[in-house]
């Protein structure tokens, strides 16, 4: 989503100075260009060598020192996006009003593209009403906030005022710049695998991660989803997205089943055990007992409940993890459950499938020929379905449910 976007990074003089760092780091990953700009109160907090060495290019500083006679213009002009992490009291005040006071400041009134300011600073400047004053100056000429949290201060004090992390300011980034194509969707997405209690120790499972129901989410919410993510998994959510945290295949279709029917996209990429335990021990079964017989029973067909009552315009994913006959097995899948895309993996492949960061699928779907995505990162896999879900919805004329708000 970012591969190849060009984005003027400022920084200001704030103690959060250091964490648009990391800022950077995750942009360049994600393929950006990254130009960074730093104002002379920044170089307190970091130093230019830092970043220099993480972005795509050197810090610039001045107006008047850097190769171009006119760089303002050239990096006002040349941006897909200017971020600001953290913008301070000064830097909101000095943009709101219109000063071009340094390298920053022109550039972000030498810019026509999109500006997103990450404020920072201690409770009391934020609460300030001229503060307060600025920010909604700058909200209504289409500047993106993106308000601090709540926690530890620099001086040890407590409260509003500290810098959005830096998945939260990415997210924003690339939800900005994204295509916009799920704007006002709602997208429901499982992932992990489902634990079925044998006792109250031990369970039958799988070797899911989640990873790819996390990409999923945060994919849809960079292209304007609303997204519900139902996990059986403990990993940092994208920001934005609801969580509905469940463990067992019941837990999962009773979220489900509340869900789905106001969803106009479910993925359902959770591994849902085939088998749970009969009757699950109260206690924990000692071996001293000898080894205990395990009378197992089927967990209900999730993702075949969904298709049978797929509501007109929904858009149904299903996954097969496979490790033979892969695409019979998931043309089979395809049919019998009523779904509109399936993703088939070889989980048996190297670097494919459970606990790996990536993956490589064969999407297929009813009536289209067969799309196959090479070895990649998670993300890119999910960024390939969506694209094909949203190919599907815009031959159908689908729109927004009337009850996804």
């Amino acid at each position: 989503m970012l591969s190849g976007r060009r984005i003027v990074l400022g920084v200001t003089g704030g103690i959060a100075a250091y964490k648009a760092v990391e800022v950077c780091r995750r942009l360049v990953d994600a393929g950006a260009h990254v130009v960074p700009v730093m104002t002379k109160g920044a170089e307190h907090f970091i130093g230019r060598t830092t970043l220099s060495a993480l972005a795509s290019e050197p810090v610039q500083t001045s107006l008047w020192d850097e190769a171009s006679p006119i760089p303002h213009t050239k990096l006002g002009q040349g941006a897909d996006l200017v971020l600001v992490v953290p913008a301070t009291a000064r830097l909101l005040g000095a943009y709101a009003a219109g000063l071009s006071t340094d390298l920053l400041t022109n550039t972000l009134l030498a810019t026509r593209a999109p500006v997103i300011v990450c404020p920072a600073m201690h409770t009391e400047m934020w609460e300030h009403p001229a503060v307060q004053d600025n920010l909604a100056t700058l909200r209504r000429r289409g500047v993106h906030v993106v308000e601090p949290d709540e926690g530890r201060l620099a001086g040890g004090d407590a409260g509003k005022g500290r810098l959005a992390t830096p998945e939260r300011i990415v997210a924003e980034v690339e939800r900005v710049l994204g295509p916009r194509d799920m704007q006002g969707l709602h997208v429901v997405v499982s992932a992990g695998g489902t634990r079925e209690p044998i006792d109250a120790v031990r369970v039958v499972a799988n070797r899911s991660s989640g990873k790819q129901g996390y990409a999923f989410a945060a994919e849809a919410l960079g292209r304007g989803a609303r997204v519900t993510l139902v996990s059986t998994v403990e990993l940092p959510v994208p920001s934005g997205a609801a969580i509905r945290p469940v463990e067992t295949a019941a837990q999962m279709q009773a979220a489900l089943d509340e869900l789905a029917p106001t969803a106009d996209v479910v993925v359902m990429s959770a591994a849902v055990a085939d088998f749970r335990p009969v009757a699950a021990a109260t206690g924990k079964i000692k071996k001293d007992a000898g080894v205990p017989e395990i009378v197992l029973e089927p967990t209900p067909d999730i993702l075949a409940g969904l298709g049978a009552v797929k509501p007109a315009g929904q858009t149904l994913v299903g996954f097969a993890a496979e490790t033979s006959d892969l695409i019979a097995n998931a043309e089979s899948k395809l049919r019998r459950k009523n779904l509109d895309l399936i993703v088939a993996n070889d989980v048996s492949a190297p670097g494919v499938g459970f606990q790996h960061d990536t993956n490589a699928v064969t999407i297929l779907r009813a009536g289209g020929e067969a799309v196959i995505v090479s070895l990649t990162d998670k993300r890119a896999i999910a960024r390939a379905v969506l694209d094909i879900v949203c190919e599907i919805r815009a031959g159908q004329g689908s729109s927004v449910t009337d009850t996804a708000v």
